[in-house]
């Protein structure tokens, strides 16, 4: 039997992890508010989630008016946040595994996945924590690599994780004026899209240049596609370019 100590102590710890719970669940709320503060970044996801599908049901030709179009596919987010791009893929039937760093990030997908019944294998690592044998049919790399200070490590550990006739998707920014005006001054500090200080230009990367770092890892470029936002329109549209923000399918 519990002596009363101990039982206020149990009683304490379950409270608490009720209230954590608690705190997860109304984050990833917010996340996935279309009309909260994280808005923008929602919406410039739909863009950037359609972007993906399409170029996974064409590498695998696969039918998207399938019921479960991805059924059988192993994906793997790397830096997978709340889970917005690995909720929409599971739901197409694909086993997808997310990764991050941030624990609490971990928490509220956790959370948000649980709500949407989305069956999605969500750890607390860095993608150079996985096994060494790990490999998935696709791996993103969605606005990672420039958060990162080696980023040719990064790229390493993103192409060892692809198996044979798999798919490798990269999204990051452009560094150009361009990309300086519109992805820090327009979006952190005129439009406040997002908080200040989220990026750090010079850790942009050209094209050319995240397509050369990943050639010496012996993937290349099978298509890209650019993102632009029309701020009077509001709304995102696909570039057949570059444009600032854009995107990657590398294959081996």
């Amino acid at each position: 039997m519990l002596d009363k100590s101990n039982k206020q102590f149990i009683d304490s710890a379950e409270q608490m992890q009720a209230d954590e719970l608690a705190k997860f669940n109304a984050l990833a709320q917010e996340w996935w508010n279309p009309e909260g503060k994280f808005k923008r970044v929602l919406e410039f996801n739909e863009a950037r989630v359609n972007t993906i599908i399409s170029g996974i049901a064409e590498h695998f030709a696969r039918d998207l008016a399938a019921e479960k179009p991805f059924s059988g596919l192993r994906i793997l987010d790397i830096g997978c946040g709340a889970g917005l791009i690995c909720e929409p893929l599971a739901h197409l039937g694909a086993d997808v595994t997310g990764v991050d760093g941030s624990e609490m990030n971990v928490q509220v997908a956790k959370a948000h996945a649980a709500e949407s019944n989305a069956a999605v294998h969500y750890k607390h690592a860095l993608a150079e924590d996985l096994p060494s044998d790990a490999q998935f049919d696709v791996v993103l790399n969605t606005e990672v690599i420039e958060h990162v200070p080696d980023q040719h490590a990064l790229a390493a550990t993103c192409a060892r994780l692809v198996a044979p006739k798999g798919l490798l998707v990269m999204a990051t920014l452009d560094r150009s004026i361009k990309s300086f005006l519109v992805a820090i001054v327009g979006a952190e500090y005129v439009l406040k899209m997002l908080p200040k200080g989220t990026h750090d230009w010079r850790f942009f990367i050209k094209p050319k240049e995240l397509a050369v770092m990943l050639a010496k890892y012996g993937m290349q470029v099978k298509q890209q596609r650019g993102f632009a936002f029309n701020p009077i329109r509001q709304k995102w549209r696909i570039t057949a370019k570059p444009n600032v923000n854009y995107m990657q399918f590398y294959v081996r």
